[in-house]
């Protein structure tokens, strides 16, 4: 019998929830990821509910591996359509997630303003503290 695609993404989306604990370091609750994907390239985006504001966390090389393999996951020869977009909550100790496909929204580049909407319907003004940039990062003048 042909395994359905939440039997191979149910585990995953689970291994997801492991991994982004591991990147905000303590409790899970307020956990929101947001990820655009596409072919050879992927921009997950981890927040974090602080209550007053929402952080921005890094991502990891393990939490990227297993969003490629979500994504892979769905074969389109299997007649499964790839998804474009992943939104990933962990809220009061449960996970919920939902995907865009590309019928819905192109996603043929990184977005941040569809990145800013999803926060805030999500967050409404909540105010995002980015991470500093990196010290190889440089800014550019007009």
């Amino acid at each position: 019998m042909a395994k359905d695609k939440w039997d191979i993404l149910g585990p995953l989306m689970n291994e997801i929830g492991v991994e982004l604990l591991h990147v905000v370091g303590g409790d899970p609750d307020g956990i929101f990821l947001y990820v655009e994907i596409g072919e050879g390239w992927i921009s997950p985006n981890v927040f974090k509910d602080e209550g007053h504001q929402i952080r921005n966390l890094d991502d990891s090389e393990l939490l990227s591996d297993l969003l490629w393999e979500a994504w892979y996951a769905e074969s389109e020869e299997g007649g499964l359509k790839r998804w474009s977009i992943m939104e990933y909550e962990i809220k009061d100790g449960k996970f919920d997630v939902s995907f865009r496909y590309p019928d819905e929204v192109k996603v043929e580049t990184i977005s941040m303003e569809r990145r800013e909407a999803a926060l805030r319907a999500r967050f409404g003004e909540k105010p995002v503290v980015y991470p500093p940039p990196p010290g190889t990062g440089f800014e550019l003048k007009p």
